[in-house]
């Protein structure tokens, strides 16, 4: 089977939509979740910190959206703006002083969202021989915008890896829930009104 190669791909591989490793039918605008992969750091201060003299949650938040825009951008080739945010765990504290690193890829691809993936991890400043720290994950979604501000299409995405079609899928099992529970209040609202 014969299929373009764009430059971000290595040469030889076909570019197919849906999942590496099933719906071969090719699509010469795909692209591959570590097209788009980026990573921010900041080293964190006292004026990001709450009243237990921890780094605000909300401080947090704001460097993974910033983080998962620019791989929202990246992946759609343009503006894209932030849709929800399907959830966020905070699994440790960040400490004044902590250098803090978000690492960001493209999920899923749908016609004009995405949902990307963010870590947080968190490592002293003062001490590079300290593990870094995982302290948060969160799942992010994306709508690509034009000019006039109405969703317009994004490449699907095409994972290489076995943990890229693992994050697809467990993307595409939130995203579900997600409809799911949107149809199921707008139900519950149509019927109770």
């Amino acid at each position: 089977m014969s299929g373009a190669t764009p430059s971000h791909a290595s040469p030889g591989t076909t570019i197919t939509r849906g999942l590496a490793f099933g719906d071969m039918s090719t699509d010469p605008t795909a692209r591959t979740p570590s097209f788009a992969r980026v990573s921010l750091a900041i080293m964190t201060s006292g004026r990001e910190a709450n009243l237990l003299g921890n780094i605000h949650g909300g401080e947090i938040m704001k460097l993974a959206d910033s983080t998962a825009g620019a791989v929202a951008q990246r992946h759609s080739g343009g503006p894209a703006v932030t849709a929800a945010m399907d959830e966020m765990a905070f699994l440790e504290p960040v400490h004044v002083g902590d250098i803090v690193r978000t690492f960001a890829q493209v999920n899923w691809a749908g016609t004009s969202s995405m949902e990307i993936g963010v870590r947080v991890e968190t490592q002293p400043w003062n001490d590079p021989s300290t593990s870094a720290l995982h302290v948060a994950s969160a799942y992010f979604v994306f709508v690509a915008i034009d000019a006039d501000g109405r969703s317009r299409a994004v490449p699907p995405l095409l994972p290489e890896t076995p943990d890229e079609v693992r994050r697809m899928r467990e993307a595409e099992i939130r995203r579900s829930h997600r409809l799911a529970k949107r149809q199921e209040i707008e139900t519950g609202r149509r019927s109770s009104g």
